[in-house]
């Protein structure tokens, strides 16, 4: 029981940061149904974009890693109270559980389209597949675990090579696996399958998240984990500032000189998430982890409003999406919309292109929609503390 308890005490921090990019998450999308710009101008193109909108889209590049990274540290703890054998069991039924949710409740959040004429394979799905694998694996030492995720994140890009020779037209398996630029693959009559996460990037995040997840065990010196997650935080800066600087190896697209020095660092900071390259992931996972490290121990009102959001991600992810498409869709008539503007080029109903606000109604309708799903997430919260039905585990 002790053990359990030091566990417990020991991932707040972790908690903390999950909620606090579930928060940024929300950002994002929003931004995607709500402004006028979002199906437009690519928002990370030094060309066509503003610094606000810029690091409107650029801030929410942590969510994801940081959120993929946090569920293999987590997969690490929960073991620390299951034998391998539960463990495995455990992580490949969560994982095949993700990627039903994802086709199922989480495309039909993002289309509205119950029909489900485009399959939405997402970061949901890239989870869950990764779970998958993580719990094959989990079985295997610990420095072999180790090794498949580093290989995995220092040398996927490798394989932009050849993408680029063949000009991305490759088969359906390696778009699956890697290339994952959103392709979309018909399967039936009127019914296709939408690519935008190739999981082996993000598997390898996951798995390098898992082995981060010893420096969370309860024998581990507070202190020495703090300064463990620091070391490695600033060494994948580093990382990253020499490999842009090299331009080379480490993202698909390289940057370059623009208008003005605004704009070049722009580009700069301009790094490839579909797949995540390795740049992407170092300057991603990099603050992460910095922010990781001092965040344990801190105690005040908006670590404990964060750490709600953190305790219930997957459940704050499903109906952040419901709530934002709602609201979406209430604006689509109110602003003059009506039955023949439903379907659009896009395969999201009720989001026309040419609909939308300007950005500070976006972050307006982002602070009400966070602030709106709190009372909901700590319910949940305080209900899974309480409760212990083997449901729970999986939502």
């Amino acid at each position: 029981m002790d053990q359990l308890t030091a566990v417990k005490k020991r991932v707040q921090s972790i908690d903390v940061l999950r909620g606090i990019v579930m928060i940024i998450m929300a950002l994002d999308h929003v931004r995607d149904f709500f402004h006028v710009d979002a199906f437009q101008h690519d928002p990370l193109d030094p060309t066509t974009t503003t610094p606000i909108l810029y690091f409107t889209r650029w801030i929410t590049h942590f969510c994801a890693p940081t959120f993929v990274f946090l569920a293999g540290t987590s997969a690490y703890l929960v073991g620390l109270r299951k034998t391998k054998t539960d463990l495995s069991g455990f992580l490949l039924k969560r994982g095949l559980w993700l990627i039903l949710i994802e086709a199922l409740v989480i495309t039909l959040a993002l289309t509205f389209n119950p029909l489900y004429n485009v399959i939405m394979l997402q970061v949901i799905w890239a989870i869950g597949i990764s779970m998958v694998f993580l719990g094959l694996a989990v079985r295997l030492p610990y420095g072999v675990i180790f090794a498949l995720g580093a290989l995995i994140v220092f040398g996927h890009n490798i394989l932009d090579y050849p993408e680029a020779a063949r000009n991305h037209n490759v088969p359906f398996l390696w778009d699956l696996l890697h290339d994952g630029r959103f392709d979309i693959y018909t399967f039936a009559p009127n019914h296709s399958l939408a690519i935008a996460y190739a999981f082996v990037p993000w598997m390898g995040i996951m798995f390098m998240g898992y082995c981060a997840g010893k420096l969370f065990a309860p024998t581990v010196d507070t202190f020495k984990r703090q300064r463990t997650l620091v070391a490695i935080g600033l060494g994948l800066i580093v990382l990253f500032v020499t490999l842009r600087l090299m331009n080379g190896y480490g993202n698909p697209l390289p940057w370059s000189p623009q208008k003005d020095g605004v704009s070049s660092l722009l580009s700069f900071m301009n790094v490839h998430k579909y797949p995540p390259s390795l740049m992407y992931t170092c300057i991603t996972l990099g603050p992460a982890l910095i922010v990781l490290a001092l965040l344990e121990n801190v105690q005040n009102r908006f670590i404990d409003f964060a750490k709600v959001y953190g305790r219930v991600p997957f459940f704050y992810y499903v109906l952040h999406f419901y709530l934002i498409h709602i609201l979406s869709t209430i604006a689509f008539f109110v602003s003059g919309y009506g039955a023949k503007d439903i379907v659009g080029p896009t395969p999201f109903l009720f989001r026309p292109i040419q609909f939308g606000y300007s950005l500070w109604v976006v972050y307006l309708i982002w602070a009400a929609i966070v602030l709106a799903l709190y009372p909901l997430c700590r319910w949940y919260s305080k209900y899974k503390a309480t409760h212990s039905q083997w449901w729970l585990s999986y939502f």
